[in-house]
């Protein structure tokens, strides 16, 4: 027989690291590894991927199976939107089906665009299923010089 020490700090606190260990793996499989982007109301979200160039705003969006004509793009102000529908064109019995995981169904995101733009100029292509929006950044307010003038000038003039 094998005599242990007791340690009363020791047991609370391997019991506080499994409840931690269980949590952190509770919000990582929740949050951070998203796997479906389907609401469950028959819609779901579109996934972005929105970075800055020296000139432009870029966004970029994965919609494989959508036509284009059927993307509705609008920019208001500083507010981004886009919607679509991906119908689903297959008649196949749900029982006969092993997975199911394609997103069918209508699609909306709004995101804000963090810097001033050009909305007016903006672009959309679509090629092998991923839609990229380039809209130009708005030219930078030119700074106006203003010279002081003595109140004596001002004056003369009138």
């Amino acid at each position: 027989m094998t005599l242990m020490r007791w340690d009363p700090f020791r047991e609370p606190f391997r019991d506080v690291m499994r409840l931690r260990e269980s949590m952190d793996r509770l919000f990582d499989d929740t949050f951070f590894r998203p796997v479906r982007f389907w609401r469950g109301d028959g819609a779901w979200d579109l996934p972005l991927d929105m970075y800055q160039t020296d000139n432009d705003v870029v966004v970029k969006a994965a919609i494989p199976g959508v036509n284009p004509d059927e993307v509705d793009i609008s920019i208001a102000g500083d507010n981004l939107t886009i919607r679509g529908e991906h119908k689903d064109e297959h008649e196949a019995k749900e029982q006969d089906y092993f997975y199911k995981e394609s997103c069918y169904g209508s699609f909306s995101r709004s995101v804000l665009i963090p810097v001033a733009i050009d909305s007016e100029k903006a672009e959309a292509t679509f090629e092998n299923g991923v839609m990229t929006l380039t809209i130009p950044k708005a030219e930078p307010a030119k700074t106006k010089q203003i010279k002081v003038k003595p109140k004596a000038m001002i004056e003369g003039k009138k």
